[in-house]
């Protein structure tokens, strides 16, 4: 009987429902975007392959677990703390990380690890040997770095306190290579900063292949000026950070490549041809180091702009070079790893010289042999070579910027194949014997799924499909971002992704707009790939009646080397065209009110929000840019001229790019945003920005984090900084108030 009656209203309520579907589904809120983690994906932790390539390890706990990727069933204990004993006091039980010994017969234990840069960490180290099931603390000094078995595991070098040493596992004695180490000054064995930063170098050391030898990198940095950041935690007066950090034109680190004997105890200098100096210093970079199979050193050389690449074989007795390649570049180089075959009958080498990324294989005169890829389009990654089965993989862009595949081809380049199925953004992680790889696969509205295949691209199992996330875009009523493409008024075609309200009170009427940018050298945020939390943000603010719309300008990435390079010198110049030229192609849309469009973005993305508003003001009425750079002359040396080369050599680049010289174009609305500690994009660029708006006479609003680095996390600083960014936009870009007086 009740339900009789009941029925009508159910009906009733199911129709009302139909015509607004958004009150049916549940509203995003900042908290659950950047507090609870509501939205988070799951991942697969990175895998530990082991040599027979078909099972992994795994970290749990205090044990290391043993795992069947075919299957995915524990197959073994690989180290339990419990069942290991120990005579070094530093053993605490406990540990977060660990390494093996190329014949896995011994481990590396990290405890205790507290980060230093983007990389870098420094740890308390214990070595593990499975056989004896005895653990020993390998050094009882200082916190150690980048420590690294031997290529037969009886030995261990490391670094403390910026010196390189080496430990014999079997008779338990330390030696001592370098001397000189002292902060801020000489580093033995790591790298510094800007080497960290833009060349990703953190370890700059190498075991020979017989392990008689260890070839290193010095950092003289005595002569690089310094900066200071500030930390406020607490205590009567702030705490002072310094660390050297070169700036453009600024003194770099003096590099120099060694050799060290272990049977001698000896060190002798690479004494590399034509190197280049100022003022009686090497000024120039080696970004990487790395021993040949035949046991010679390979050490790449960059000259200051970049531009010149050279790659020397030194003998480890002498330690004189000769040279193996040289690549130089109108514009610049990227740097690539160089792959040595174990045969010894080459190597495998990225580059631009075609006018897109492709790979070759050279040998070990310095003769190309093939072209391993070729086309108009990128190779975006470089997984390795299977000597075995004679096959390179890579990851590429064949069918769009906006998709990756992964292929393999013949060590000759005459057989290509495709070996990822599904269309959006692939990325592999082969094991040690390239017999099978996990892929993850995702695309601009799926989150990731995490699969294994064969090398053959046979699927094997699925491992993680994210399928809750994949609930809730239905949940939440997820509007799919959609791709466009338009040609500007120069006839350019750029690539764009746009989430367009759906509901029903936004029908037929003008949005504002929300521009996402960040723009760098080579990057791009118009993929087929899950976004992340900003996803769900952007997801957050159409359901609020904001068109959310990102573009690729030129200088990014995955379209060929003209596409990325011709911001060379002028970088922010065709940016920031691009940009207001998107801007004036969504005013074009019948949806777009064409008086609030906004633009947010961080680091470079920041820069570029801000030129934006400046030089777009006509265009633009609202920015949030959050650690922008505001001149290049503040920026490291390494990164900048790259693009820039000096403010000496380009000063009307700098300037004619710099949004702090074009602080009295301001007329909307700016959001200023930097965090006190970022070591990266120093505070002084939005500091010198604030000043000269101030100088003009130019209201803005603005925010500091303290203590917060260049990713402004911890703390609730996410969800701070988002609902500082989301009330701006509501203020300064506001949705008709008439339609969202309705909003439940």
């Amino acid at each position: 009987m009740f339900t009789r009656y009941l029925r009508p209203f159910l009906y009733a309520l199911l129709s009302f429902l139909s015509l607004h579907p958004l009150l049916a589904q549940k509203q995003i809120t900042l908290e659950d975007i950047w507090q609870r983690s509501t939205f988070n994906t799951k991942g697969v932790p990175g895998f530990n392959f082991q040599n027979d390539g078909v099972h992994y390890t795994r970290l749990e706990g205090t044990n290391i677990i043993q795992y069947d990727l075919r299957t995915g069933d524990q197959s073994g204990v690989i180290f339990d703390a419990t069942a290991f004993t120990t005579d070094s006091s530093g053993w605490k039980g406990d540990f977060d990380g660990y390494s093996f010994s190329s014949d896995e017969s011994k481990i590396l234990l990290t405890s205790e690890t507290v980060p230093i840069y983007r990389w870098s960490a420094e740890s308390a180290y214990a070595v593990v040997d499975r056989e004896t099931k005895k653990i020993t603390m390998l050094f009882q000094g200082a916190k150690q770095r980048c420590a690294a078995f031997s290529p037969d595991a009886s030995k261990v070098a490391f670094v403390s306190n910026n010196d390189l040493y080496y430990k014999d596992l079997i008779s338990g004695n330390t030696t001592r290579i370098t001397t000189d180490g002292k902060h801020n000054e000489i580093i033995n064995g790591t790298s510094d900063w800007v080497y960290e930063e833009e060349f990703k170098l953190v370890r700059a050391f190498e075991w020979s292949p017989d392990g008689n030898s260890l070839a290193f990198i010095r950092f003289d940095e005595s002569e690089v000026p310094e900066m200071t950041m500030e930390m406020f935690r607490g205590a009567s007066y702030p705490e002072n950070v310094t660390f050297k950090y070169p700036k453009v034109g600024e003194k770099n680190a003096v590099a120099t490549a060694h050799i060290f004997n272990l049977a001698s105890g000896t060190t002798l200098p690479v004494i590399i041809p034509d190197r280049l100096a100022s003022n009686g210093r090497f000024d120039d970079y080696l970004p990487r180091l790395k021993w040949t199979p035949a046991g010679k050193l390979c050490l790449t050389w960059m000259n200051r702009h970049q531009n010149t690449e050279r790659l020397w074989l030194a003998a480890p007795t002498t330690g004189d070079c000769t040279l193996l390649l040289e690549e130089n570049n109108q514009y610049y180089i990227d740097l690539q790893d160089i792959t040595f075959l174990s045969d010894g009958s080459g190597c495998i080498i990225q580059s631009e010289k075609n006018g897109f990324n492709h790979l070759y294989k050279y040998d070990m005169k310095g003769r190309q042999i093939a072209a391993l890829t070729n086309g108009n389009w990128d190779v975006t990654n470089f997984y390795g070579v299977d000597e075995k089965n004679g096959l390179v993989y890579f990851q590429a862009a064949t069918e769009n910027p906006m998709q990756r595949e992964v292929y393999s081809t013949t060590l000759n380049g005459k057989k290509e194949q495709k070996i990822s199925s599904m269309k959006g953004t692939n990325n592999a992680q082969f094991s040690s014997t390239f017999d099978y790889f996990v892929n993850t696969f995702s695309t601009l509205n799926t989150p990731p799924q995490f699969t294994v295949f064969s090398r053959k691209g046979k699927q094997v199992r699925v491992l993680e499909q994210n399928n809750l996330v994949r609930g809730q875009l239905a949940e939440y009523g997820n509007i799919p971002a959609e791709f466009f493409q338009f040609k500007t008024s120069e006839a350019v075609a750029l690539n764009g992704w746009m989430i367009k309200p759906t509901a029903p009170e936004y029908k037929n009427q003008k949005l504002p707009v929300l521009m996402f940018v960040y723009g760098g050298p080579g990057s791009q945020q118009v993929t087929d790939a899950w976004k992340g939390a900003n996803y769900w943000w952007f997801e957050m603010l159409a359901q609020q009646g904001y068109v959310v719309a990102c573009v690729d300008n030129r200088g990014t990435g995955a379209r060929g080397e003209t596409f990325k390079k011709m911001t060379y010198k002028q970088l922010g110049h065709y940016e920031v065209i691009d940009q207001i030229e998107t801007a004036k192609y969504l005013r074009t849309l019948p949806f777009v009110d064409t008086a609030k469009i906004g633009i947010f973005g961080w680091s470079y993305g920041g820069y570029m929000a801000s030129n934006c508003i400046l030089k777009g003001k006509e265009f633009f009425k609202a920015a949030i840019a959050v650690a922008p750079v505001t001149n290049w002359k503040w920026y490291d040396s390494v990164y900048t001229e790259r693009y820039m080369q000096t403010h000496a050599e380009n000063e009307t680049g700098y300037e004619d790019n710099s949004p702090v010289n074009f602080t009295n174009q301001l007329e909307g609305s700016y959001l200023l945003v930097h965090g006190l500690a970022d070591d990266n994009v120093h505070f002084q660029h939005t500091a010198e920005m604030a000043k000269e708006l101030i100088a003009n006479n130019k209201q803005f609003d603005s925010m500091v984090y303290p203590n917060r680095n260049h990713g402004i996390t911890g703390d609730n600083a996410r969800l701070h900084l988002y609902t500082l960014m989301t009330t701006f936009l509501k203020e300064k870009l506001p949705v008709n108030e008439i339609l969202t007086t309705k909003r439940p």
